[in-house]
């Protein structure tokens, strides 16, 4: 944000030692987080959308703004993103009325008594204070800060500077003063008042303050903050990589192959748009009509088949993060299942792979086989989606090989489980 200056009223930090900063916010987070229950935490979600819709002028003015100083630094991509307008303030308005009027988490799993009379329960308990590091999407704020409030979990968040201008509204404007006046601590959403990078790198440098991190961002930057919360004893879930990848079997129809494609493509700018088209050996006749459809949609076509491009890239890269590069699409020929799922799963990011076929033998081996976050059949990746999928806003998509969340991340995943154990006083080992 070098020499932009922030907006009255809201309160960006440029001299403040920023480890002491985000400490004093994580602080506070902590000390609020015991005082989050379910059903005030959705009055103050609900009154965050009232808020949202009164103070609309203070959002824009603040974004306005931010989108200002971002011109002729930022690519197009970026900035679309970064914009807010009123269809967008009013879908954020809708999504944190939905989350507000979402199920509270269960929080008993089960019970048993056992041989000896104890009663042990398994239940979901709270994390306590969770990070979120973010790029300049202002709607992510709201996302991610409903989503851990709704699992009663505080939240600490750090935009890119980009966006920070429209952020500190939305905190200090919105969620704060809806906690507020629900009779919550404000504190419970704190905030990372620097534009610098140093307050993602000290967010996931505090294991006793903030033991877990959710990253999303692009692949390099968000790749080496999971490096550094690895050294620090910080638990991370990120969102770094994306790319949708559809292999066209043998078996393939025609009219689906092209549908599927072309349903995957309605916006280019995403991780679940279909960045990578298999294509078997056995269906080539399906190649041309394919390329066709591309070239329609105003794609850059790679690969190793007739009238593309050469392909200068690792086979999986995702173009969706590449702001240069966005309108292109990887296409390559492929021997059989076997093929395709080694790409699939050795060569991209594992977000998301799906099949077109009528051979539902291929379809249940390439869906058994696929170890991603989402196999689809007959259905685009572009549904690799929290709400498409759960009903709940996502704060990102996991794709860890490790147990534990993973695909879409909602608040019904933001829990420690812990054992209740109940006795007599009468048992011993």
């Amino acid at each position: 944000m070098s020499g932009d200056r922030p907006l009255a009223g809201t309160t960006i930090h440029t001299k403040v030692p920023i480890r002491d900063d985000v400490e004093r916010e994580a602080r506070a987070a902590g000390g609020a987080a015991p005082k989050l229950t379910d059903d005030v935490v959705a009055a103050a979600l609900a009154d965050a959308a009232a808020l949202l819709r009164g103070r609309r002028s203070e959002v824009l003015a603040a974004n306005g703004a931010d989108v200002d100083a971002a011109a002729g630094r930022l690519d197009e991509g970026t900035i679309d993103r970064l914009r807010l307008d009123g269809v967008r303030i009013e879908a954020l308005e809708r999504q944190l009325r939905a989350t507000a009027a979402l199920d509270p988490l269960e929080r008993e799993i089960g019970s048993r008594t056992l041989a000896n009379g104890l009663v042990v329960s398994e239940r979901r308990i709270p994390i306590g204070v969770v990070g979120a590091n973010f790029e300049a999407r202002p709607n992510v704020a709201l996302d991610v800060a409903g989503q851990l409030l709704k699992s009663l979990n505080a939240a600490v968040l750090r935009t890119g500077g980009a966006a920070l201008r429209t952020v500190t509204v939305l905190v200090d404007e919105v969620l704060r003063p809806a906690l507020e006046g629900a009779g919550l601590p404000p504190e419970a959403v704190g905030l990372v008042r620097h534009a610098d990078r140093e307050g993602a790198r000290v967010l996931v440098s505090m294991p006793s303050l903030v033991p877990l991190v959710i990253l999303r961002g692009s692949g390099p930057a968000t790749a080496e903050l999971v490096r550094l919360a690895a050294r620090n004893d910080v638990r991370t879930l990120a969102h770094a990589e994306g790319g949708g990848v559809l292999y066209v079997h043998a078996a393939a129809d025609r009219g689906k192959t092209l549908a599927l494609a072309g349903a995957s493509l309605d916006r280019l700018g995403v991780c679940n748009r279909l960045n990578l088209a298999l294509v078997d050996r056995a269906a080539d006749e399906l190649l041309a009509p394919l390329l066709e459809l591309f070239v329609e949609h105003g794609l850059d076509v790679r690969g190793d088949v007739p009238g593309a491009g050469p392909l200068d890239r690792p086979i999986g890269y995702e173009w969706a993060g590449d702001p240069e590069r966005v309108a292109t699409v990887t296409v390559a020929v492929v021997d059989g299942i076997d093929e395709a799922l080694r790409i699939a799963n050795a060569e991209t990011s594992g977000l998301a792979a799906g099949i077109v076929t009528e051979d539902a033998g291929a379809a249940e081996r390439f869906l058994a086989g696929y170890r991603g976050t989402a196999a689809f059949w007959h259905a685009p990746t572009r549904f690799t989606d929290g709400f498409e999928l759960t009903g709940a806003p996502e704060t990102g998509i996991n794709v860890d090989h490790v147990p534990g969340p993973r695909g879409p991340v909602t608040y019904r995943d933001l829990w420690l489980r812990q054992y209740r154990v109940v006795g007599d006083g009468s048992q011993a080992r």
